[in-house]
């Protein structure tokens, strides 16, 4: 609703400021806090007897619209379009879209309609909303896809993928670009309905197997495309390494993020190393290239599940230097709320600690790590509301606190009174 609010906003008459200011300067200078509406399309002393009839219909709809009074609102929608068909209006006013959202609006709230009035309205509006042409084919896609009719929303789609009009301005281009990866994505969903069919099937047929490619065929052709163009392409970049690890084309698929991961065209996008991670994880690749991932996506996101388990791979390292390092990561992650009372967490970072005391000089590591800390940690994990907290919601986790309080902050006199500090670790 807030959305057609602002839609709505643009068809208001501006405010009048000097008249504000005089009428809350005789009030004693106090400006009301209740909100004040003002008429959706306010009266021109050239309205016609139509012009007048449909603003009083509009308001009708935005009353029924606001208190959720949808077969009312509905009843009043199927004459208000007639404005669509008005001539004396300039051709770029936003009657059309407002048409068109409000349609929307009411069909997605009332407990009657079908998707034939989806479809009745979507075409309509596709005929009309000629600026908007392809977000409301786009739209009408998502639609048909949600309520399962996925080749209807991809010959949408196709359709709207040839559909031009005029000079291409940047953003009916940028729009065309989408229209083809969601087409491709859909291309997609009917690859993985027909590799399910064929896993299930006992008969393998060839024809089957071709039909299935050649859906792989179309999905992957316009995905390359997409990808030349920077952007964040999260669901299709996962959609196509699917199919290219099925027909295992490992080495397309590994150039494919690598590219999406470390090309500086495309914006930084934690979750592209995450998927090459994953990738590499699961091809059993060695540690050295899964640490170098895990460590551009530490820069990006200290915070990350999977610092967990890159501080894991430090400590697996034959290299001494690895375990600072790890405790540096550990560190990191309870620099954040989201952690603060995650057990696992802490359990790890006091076996980091065991690990680093088998070395010289380790107090030094952990004076130098919490030096920039010991102003603000003690305050987000160590005072007696923790303590408080810890005690009962989680009783384990107060012990391996208490046993490494001190450890971390240790000319701190601390609140987070365990009765388990003076315990060895």
């Amino acid at each position: 609703m807030d959305d057609l609010e602002r839609e709505l906003g643009c068809l208001e008459e501006p405010i009048d400021d000097d008249n504000f200011s005089e009428d809350n300067s005789s009030k004693g200078g106090k400006k009301s806090k209740l909100p004040i509406t003002y008429p959706m399309i306010s009266e021109t002393p050239f309205e016609t007897g139509f012009h007048q009839t449909t603003r009083m219909c509009l308001e009708r709809i935005r009353e029924a619209l606001l208190h959720h009074r949808w077969q009312e609102a509905a009843e009043y929608m199927a004459c208000y379009p007639q404005m669509l068909e008005d001539p004396t209006h300039n051709l770029n006013h936003p009657y059309k879209e407002v048409v068109w959202r409000i349609s929307t609006e009411i069909l997605h709230h009332h407990p009657n309609s079908k998707m034939e009035d989806y479809n009745h309205v979507y075409e309509l509006m596709k005929n009309f909303v000629v600026r908007n042409h392809l977000s409301v084919c786009l739209e009408h896609s998502f639609h048909l896809l949600l309520n399962g009719y996925i080749e209807e929303a991809k010959h949408q789609l196709s359709v709207a993928e040839s559909w031009r009009h005029g000079k291409e301005s940047a953003s009916q281009i940028q729009r065309t670009k989408l229209i083809q990866a969601y087409r491709s994505l859909l291309d997609y969903i009917i690859w993985c309905d027909k590799k399910n069919q064929h896993s299930n099937s006992d008969n393998t047929d060839s024809s089957d197997n071709q039909d299935m490619h050649n859906y792989f065929r179309q999905a992957s052709v316009n995905l390359r495309e997409i990808m030349r163009n920077p952007g964040v392409w999260d669901p299709f970049i996962l959609s196509y390494i699917e199919m290219l690890e099925f027909y295992e084309d490992h080495e397309g698929a590994l150039k494919v993020l690598n590219d999406y991961a470390y090309d500086s065209n495309f914006p930084p996008n934690p979750n592209a190393h995450v998927y090459l991670y994953q990738y590499l994880k699961r091809h059993d690749y060695p540690d050295k290239k899964l640490m170098k991932v895990l460590k551009t996506l530490h820069v990006l996101v200290p915070s990350h599940e999977l610092m967990f388990e890159y501080s894991s791979l430090l400590l697996q390292s034959e290299k001494t230097d690895k375990i600072p390092k790890a405790l540096g990561v550990i560190l990191e992650m309870l620099d954040f709320a989201c952690w603060r009372s995650n057990l696992d967490v802490w359990k790890h970072l006091k076996f980091i600690i065991q690990q680093l005391k088998q070395q010289e000089g380790w107090k030094n590591v952990i004076s130098e790590q919490m030096s920039a800390r010991r102003d603000w940690w003690p305050a987000l994990h160590f005072t007696a509301f923790h303590a408080s907290h810890d005690s009962v919601e989680n009783p384990g986790l107060m012990e391996v606190k208490a046993s490494l309080a001190k450890i971390l902050c240790p000319d701190l006199k601390l609140k987070y009174t365990a009765g388990l500090c003076g315990k060895k670790t």
